[in-house]
């Protein structure tokens, strides 16, 4: 994105267009603002000529007059400028909403493989730092471009009416202030979206090492975990300090070009004055426009860094939005209300790189309501198999069909209400136990709830705590023991109550205790449903009714339990190998 153009038209101005007339108003506002700027120099200049040419014509009058009408066009600036810093600011902070949520909506969307190369704390920083530039930038920069349009045409006007030969002489320094600014624009730019990208590396180092904090304590990995933080740290310090020497380049070459105009205009005006060629009255006024016009450009340049990150931040907001969404977001036509769980991989073939296959060619049907289980070395393909059936990845080559349907013809909200996984490492969502039991059917009643955990054997556990349902479960979960979780997570999906179940590896991580408990709950969970069991544990699926041993030249054996320890092949060792 920040080698070629971005396009405004596309990713900013559909939120910015729909305040046009919060924007009309404020730039009325800011013309108000600079009108008093504007008419000092005039008021100045014909008190001076009074006071210089006719002394004796100089009353009280005029200026009470004079004051009064600059008082006045003061008092419309405050009432102006009140407008614009709180107006202004609110329709920026609302252009910030909208494309936050547009962000954020887009990056539900998005493909699972977009997440395997993208670090969370890095998306963090487009959702909040970026977008927060970009709601100044919505404000801002109308204002400072109008602004200085008015003050430039204005300050110009002016000083040509006021001596046109004085004037093309300052005339002369504009355009090498111009390019000048120019020049530093382009290169800021490009170490401000450097600058962004290394400081959501620090979001995603802290991120990391604090989410896990409890494995970096166990093994004692403070100092490491802070060596690696201190590494994106000072790489951040040292793209903010080369920021930082662009901007004071910036600064030091507009300083230069003013200061030399200032040193122009007196030379050459006090040339003029000697020679009668401008007036004394019409040498102040001219200076203090040339004060306004050098003011203007000094807070055009002072605003460049905040143009470019906003320019950066919108740069950033486009990369994501343009990522293509997952394909299947179909319209929801309602034909899988009646899902019977036939699922049949038909020649499924499926990569994660270029450089081998996971799954070659895969071939197999389970029937309505039967149990099964894949087995098999780690790296076969037994999750990859249960991430293609819900859509998470879409085959490289076959199909995968649900009751004879395609299901990559289906609606992926259809399809994935479906299918119901539970997985090894149990999600909570920070909030209450009810809450996340509640999402696998938001709109379930108290009734349908507590029905769902019991099933699961979890309403004991639940009500055992002082706020029962409404029991805080911490960040993931951490305030509950893993068999809790997991069985929280298993009446979450009575209640969404799918057809379809995949158990990947849903015990391997429990204590004896728990397993047992879990797996009673998981034994009430698949009855009367088509159930995949992934497992390592191959004592867990000793009951499917069909066991499917997966390797990397795809199924090898077929059969129950019984009958592949009688077939002594694969499965027999790997059984042996645990005994």
């Amino acid at each position: 994105m920040s080698e070629k153009k971005i396009d405004l038209r596309r990713w900013f101005f559909p939120y910015f267009g729909k305040h046009k007339r919060v924007v009309a108003l404020d730039l009325f506002c800011a013309s108000l603002t600079t009108l008093n700027e504007i008419v000092l120099p005039m008021l100045v200049r014909n008190i001076t000529a009074v006071a210089i040419e006719s002394p004796a014509d100089l009353t009280v009058k005029l200026v009470l007059t004079s004051a009064a009408l600059y008082a006045f066009l003061k008092g419309v600036d405050i009432l102006a400028g009140y407008y614009m810093i709180y107006v202004g600011h609110s329709m920026g902070v609302q252009i910030e909403k909208d494309m936050r949520e547009a962000l954020f909506a887009h990056l539900l969307r998005v493909p699972l493989r977009y997440y395997d190369s993208m670090k969370i704390g890095q998306l963090m920083s487009r959702l909040t730092t970026d977008l927060f530039d970009v709601s100044e930038f919505s404000h801002h920069c109308p204002e400072e471009f109008f602004i200085f349009s008015l003050k430039l045409i204005a300050s110009c006007a002016f000083l040509c009416t006021i001596n046109l030969p004085l004037t093309l002489c300052a005339a002369l320094l504009l355009p090498f202030m111009f390019f000048g600014t120019m020049y530093f624009r382009r290169r800021m730019r490009k170490i401000f979206k450097e600058r962004r990208e290394i400081a959501g590396e620090v979001n995603a180092k802290t991120e990391t090492a604090l989410l896990g904090i409890r494995v970096v304590k166990s093994f004692s990995g403070e100092d490491a975990e802070e060596a690696k933080f201190n590494a994106e740290s000072t790489n951040l310090s040292g793209v903010q300090k080369a920021s930082y020497r662009y901007m004071a380049r910036l600064n030091a070459m507009v300083r230069f070009f003013d200061g030399l105009m200032y040193v122009a205009m007196i030379l050459l005006g006090g040339l003029f004055l000697m020679r009668g060629k401008i007036t004394a009255a019409d040498f102040t006024a001219y200076m203090l426009y040339i004060a306004m016009l050098i003011s203007a450009i000094k807070r055009i340049v002072e605003f460049t860094e905040q143009f470019e990150k906003g320019m950066t931040g919108i740069a950033r907001f486009a990369e994501v939005m343009e990522l293509p969404a997952e394909p299947g977001y179909l319209p929801e036509s309602g034909s899988l209300q009646d899902v019977r769980g036939v699922i049949e991989f038909r020649d499924v073939t499926f990569a994660y790189n270029e450089e081998r296959n996971v799954l070659a060619h895969l071939n197999l049907t389970v029937t309505e309501g039967e149990n099964v289980a894949i087995v098999g070395p780690s790296g076969s393909g037994k999750t990859t198999m249960c991430s293609l059936l819900s859509r998470f990845y879409d085959v490289d080559g076959g199909q995968i069909l649900l009751d004879g349907r395609n299901i990559a013809a289906l609606s992926l909200r259809e399809l994935r209400g479906a299918i119901g996984v539970v997985d090894q490492d149990v999600y909570l969502f920070s909030g209450t136990i009810r809450s996340n039991i509640l999402y696998g059917k938001p709109d379930a009643s108290e009734e349908e709830m507590f029905a769902a955990a019991k099933l699961a054997d979890a309403h004991a556990f639940i009500m055992q705590f002082p706020d029962g349902y409404d029991t805080e479960v911490g960040e993931r979960g951490v305030r509950l023991s893993g068999g809790q979780k997991q069985r929280i997570s298993i009446a979450r999906m009575f209640l969404k109550n799918p057809p379809v179940l995949v158990l990947d590896e849903a015990t391997s991580a429990l204590d004896n205790e728990s397993e047992q408990l879990v797996k009673r709950s998981l034994a009430v969970l698949a009855k009367g449903r088509t159930t995949f069991t992934i497992a390592h544990r191959l004592s867990t699926v000793r009951n499917a009714s069909r066991i499917f041993v997966l390797t990397e030249n795809g199924i090898e054996e077929t059969g129950t339990h019984e009958e592949l320890l009688a077939l002594g092949g694969i499965y027999a060792g790997l059984y042996r190998g645990m005994e």
